[in-house]
């Protein structure tokens, strides 16, 4: 009874934490700040007792230097922030976000993981249909969130903008430039959810984990959402990961290394010509996206980030993770359609214009080098896996009959979407996007051998 009680309450923290991260904006609206503040400082708590209870499974000094560098940076940064008790703040909700992760990462496997993934992404996507579909026919009107955001002055509109409504009732109007938001608030993030969750049932799927019939039908209804969410960035991240996708596959198949060079060539020299062809007709693909010429005010945004950054280019102004709008200078820095921006729309520009280029230097290293033990995890066998991190060298012949893992693509795929979202967004500083970001860097490192946290992890 006790270890089902024991499973019942990890699975139960897992799930809570994805969901306080993944769909933060739901419970915020329904249920308000504070209640939202309670829940992740008890998440937090927990986090830390579960790190605790398996301090043999990790240490600071086993943590990828990347990620201990930049933490170490922001921490610094109050020092020299002109926005002390900001900084302050950011810090906190920081640290709460990187002790769920680590708990996680230390404490969870990589299949637990992904089931509480799945449990969290169809609740929401199901609410959300469901949420949108009770606007349009019982409300028919568009409506605001229970809790409103602090720091936004309804009064002061004379029509409230579009940007501030929880769901615009736009279901009926997805043929005509309508966009669903649901239980979220937000299209764009509703439809990178929805990517996430495309991932994450298809792994299932292909890991056998989930019924066929099931695993289509929640595949299918994460496209539906995907699809009403009308998002060009999310779209454009859907081509990314497919891309990333059949290029493991390919690699998969390759009985040698210079099989493997031989795809790894044709990818970079197809991706060059891609990126030539988007250049040289940019324009139509921003009609066919339905963005505007600048990507629907973003261009604006980053000219104000950018100016600001310049004043103070090496070190930055401090860190403060999404900006607080109460505080200068993010409470008169970027409006679109007259709604007061809480990030840059860029996560490069974002950690430039916080902690300057040094910020940006060492945030470069932590993802490239998530992203490539990502790679190594994806396209190696778990044999040929153990010997490469273990020997710190590249295989010579690639014999191992080891069965590949669809699991073994979910970190990859995952942090792909999320790279190629950080030219238009800012989620890897916060929320989901720094959960992801430090969960992966730790999972992908501890997957060296020995140890039974070996490549299951």
């Amino acid at each position: 009874m006790r270890l089902i009680e024991r499973r019942w309450l990890r699975f139960t923290f897992l799930v809570l934490v994805l969901a306080a991260t993944l769909a933060g904006d739901a419970i915020r609206f329904t249920f308000g700040w504070w209640t939202f503040g309670v829940l992740v400082v008890l998440l937090g708590a927990a986090s830390v007792w579960l790190l605790i209870a398996h301090r043999d499974r990790w240490s600071f000094g086993a943590l990828p230097y990347p990620l201990l560098a930049f933490l170490g940076l922001a921490v610094l940064s109050i020092a020299w922030s002109q926005y002390r008790d900001a900084t302050a703040l950011g810090l906190f909700t920081t640290a709460l976000i990187v002790v769920g992760a680590l708990a996680i990462a230390v404490a969870f496997r990589w299949e637990e993981l992904l089931r509480g993934l799945s449990a969290v992404l169809r609740t929401v996507l199901g609410l959300s249909l469901v949420f949108e579909l009770f606007v349009s026919v019982v409300m028919r009107g568009p409506i605001l969130p229970l809790f409103t955001q602090p720091g936004v002055d309804y009064t002061q509109y004379d029509t409230l903008p579009p940007l501030l409504y929880w769901s615009r009732n736009e279901l009926f109007e997805v043929l005509d430039e309508g966009r669903i938001q649901g239980v979220v608030g937000n299209a764009n993030n509703l439809g990178f959810l929805a990517l996430l969750a495309v991932i994450v049932f298809a792994v299932q799927l292909a890991d056998r984990s989930i019924g066929r019939a099931h695993g289509l039908g929640w595949i299918a209804i994460a496209a539906l959402t995907l699809a009403l969410t009308r998002s060009a960035t999310v779209t454009v991240a859907l081509a990314g990961v497919i891309v990333v996708a059949v290029v493991v596959l390919l690699v998969r198949r390759a009985a040698t290394v210079a099989g493997r060079a031989l795809v790894y060539g044709i990818a970079a020299g197809a991706a060059a010509l891609l990126a030539g062809l988007a250049v040289t007709l940019q324009r139509g693909i921003l009609e066919l996206l339905g963005k505007s010429a600048d990507l629907t005010g973003r261009l604006g945004i980053w000219q104000s980030v950018t100016e600001l950054a310049q004043q103070r280019p090496a070190f930055g102004w401090g860190w403060v993770s999404y900006w607080m709008p109460w505080v200068a200078p993010f409470d008169n820095l970027a409006f679109r359609n007259g709604v007061r921006q809480l990030q840059a729309h860029n996560v490069w520009l974002d950690v430039w214009l916080q902690l300057g280029v040094l910020g940006v230097v060492i945030f470069a290293a932590l993802v490239l080098s998530t992203l490539t033990r990502s790679w190594i995890l994806a396209v190696d066998r778990p044999v040929e896996l153990a010997v490469r991190l273990a020997s710190g060298r590249a295989l010579g012949a690639l014999r191992s009959t080891a069965a590949y893992r669809a699991l073994s693509l979910l970190p990859l795929l995952i942090f792909t979407a999320l790279i190629v979202q950080s030219v238009a967004e800012s989620r890897l500083l916060g929320e989901y996007g720094m959960l992801f970001l430090v969960i992966f860097a730790v999972k992908t490192k501890a997957a060296a051998p020995p140890g039974p946290y070996a490549v299951a992890r």
